[in-house]
């Protein structure tokens, strides 16, 4: 049985992303990067810091990335085969999306829960990604 490796991202919808970047980074002392208003956790004690990262990230407040508009929050899961991983969801009878986006980053996929929330699930890649 495929499970869940960790938690690679968590993803909020920000009304005005500038501002909610600076209160997390000011009050909560997250070190927010001004381009992509998200930071990247790595822990120190782990020989592969790509793979062993939670990213974290501010998404403009009409994206739809995160599936129905609702959906304030995201979380993104961490999968050693995703493949496998999305297989077993239809299996389940799961509402899987379709799409599966393969990247230098990781491969992603989708998956609804039972209460209509967007779940993101990531294959990190094998190799760090480039940059």
């Amino acid at each position: 049985m495929e499970r869940v490796q960790g938690i690679g991202g968590v993803f909020i919808r920000g009304r005005d992303r500038e501002a909610t970047a600076a209160w997390y980074r000011d009050n909560l002392g997250i070190d927010v990067n001004d381009q992509w208003f998200g930071a990247v956790f790595r822990w120190a004690d782990q020989e592969d810091a790509e793979r062993a990262s939670t990213t974290w990230s501010v998404f403009a407040p009409d994206t739809d990335y995160f599936g129905d508009a609702a959906n304030q929050a995201m979380i993104n899961y961490r999968v050693s085969d995703l493949d496998a991983m999305l297989a077993q969801l239809r299996e389940a009878g799961c509402e899987v999306d379709e799409k599966v986006e393969r990247t230098a980053y990781g491969d992603f996929g989708w998956v609804t829960d039972n209460e209509g929330r967007r779940v993101e699930l990531w294959q990190p890649p094998e190799k760090d990604p480039p940059g």
